[in-house]
């Protein structure tokens, strides 16, 4: 890590213990930013693909193992969605007049889950990507496994929730426990990963460990107390924070918390053991990045409502928890399911419970990236890499 400031990625070493390079799977779906969910809209897949323009622009490309994913089944949906669900995603149009009403409300698509055209697409790339990874890490293809389209933690069984669709976490999940006796996730989102930590809720094959900000905050669960039921008991750990944490206070608990579990958390350059120049490198979508033009964004001062006694209370009653789990618990290897069908690529009172906030944008303008979306239409120099990855890449793009 820069001791100038100018960097604040994670530092690691691109091998393990072993010394050996760890081999970096990275997915990608170059028609993934032309999605659009709405004007207005805060959730922006074109994000991804400015994500993708400084991967390559960095040189980070040469570096990893390039993939396309394959879109996600209907059958790979439903190893967690309800099939009336999955359904109704698969038959959804962009054109609300011919939407069922019953059904937009059964299935919470609206406002913040807009049903917008090509949505079960993007569903199917953002879920095959994260499929796709799994399948990897199952056969021994990859140490470490990228999907940027991926992570919407949000969605529920049966239906959508904050900008989430189909819960590419969970599907991926599901595909590592055919292999793997136990699963950790760790989610460090602002928002509490609710979705995944519900699928899991009550099993201890899968460990959720959800940093996020709680309070009058969308989804408003992932209380402290929240800590899985029947078998799962102690396999869900929740850490709230208030408003303002700082790096260093981040760093200082997340390292205390975890160093009772087994993880590996890194940033795609920093998989790959580079760190990359805080100066952007000129790239498809420079000018988005004025005026600084800089890789990392300086924090703004905040005061840090994060008490040294919240924190503390915190630390204490999440290892309380975490020493109530067996230390080799008995699980029952069941046998593996069938491979998906596609081919792979101030002290806070700790009982008190906000309301639930059921909704995460408030239906304003989100003034962020443009708003046009022709704009957003993959053209020629968007996936200007291309031909990089044709020379780079293995046969999986």
């Amino acid at each position: 890590m820069a001791a100038s400031g100018e960097g604040a990625s994670l530092p690691s070493p691109a091998g393990g213990e072993d010394g050996r390079r760890r081999r970096v799977s990275y997915f990608y779906e170059p028609s993934i930013g032309d999605y659009y969910y709405g004007q207005g809209h805060p959730m922006k897949p074109h994000r991804i693909r400015m994500a993708h323009s400084l991967v390559v622009h960095y040189g980070l490309h040469r570096l990893l193992e390039l993939s396309r994913p394959y879109p996600a089944s209907e059958a790979d949906i439903r190893r967690f969605h309800s099939d009336d669900y999955v359904s109704f995603l698969a038959s959804a149009t962009g054109n609300p007049g011919v939407l069922d009403p019953r059904a937009v409300k059964r299935f919470n698509v609206g406002e913040d889950c807009p049903v917008f055209d090509g949505l079960f697409p993007f569903c199917q790339s953002s879920a095959g990507g994260s499929i796709g990874a799994a399948v990897k890490l199952n056969r021994g293809d990859a140490d470490i496994a990228v999907n940027w389209a991926g992570g919407l933690h949000h969605a529920k069984k049966s239906e959508a929730s904050g900008f989430c669709y189909v819960n590419d976490i969970v599907l991926a999940i599901l595909e590592l426990l055919k292999f793997h006796r136990r699963v950790l996730y760790v989610d460090i989102d602002v928002h509490h990963g609710d979705g995944v930590e519900e699928a899991f809720f009550t099993t201890n094959r899968v460990m959720t460990v959800s940093f996020h900000k709680y309070g009058d905050f969308f989804p408003g669960t992932g209380h402290i107390s929240d800590v899985g039921a029947g078998e799962g008991k102690h396999y869900a750990l929740n850490v709230p924070l208030s408003d303002g944490i700082d790096d260093a206070t981040f760093r200082d608990l997340f390292q205390c918390i975890m160093k009772k579990n087994w993880i590996v958390a890194m940033q795609t350059a920093v998989a790959v053991g580079v760190e990359p120049d805080n100066k952007l490198p000129y790239n498809d979508y420079y000018e988005y990045f004025g005026p600084d033009y800089t890789l990392h964004i300086q924090p703004k001062s905040v005061e840090n409502l994060n008490t040294a006694q919240d924190l503390e209370n915190i630390k204490s009653m999440i290892l309380e928890h975490l020493s109530r789990i067996e230390h080799v618990p008995s699980v029952q290897f069941h046998d593996r399911p069938s491979d998906p069908e596609a081919p792979e690529e101030q002290e806070e009172d700790m009982d008190k419970r906000p309301p639930q906030r059921s909704r995460l944008w408030s239906g304003g303008a989100y003034e962020s990236d443009t708003e046009d979306p022709d704009n957003l239409k993959s053209e020629n120099n968007d996936f200007s890499a291309n031909s990089h990855m044709k020379d780079e890449s293995n046969d999986d793009l």
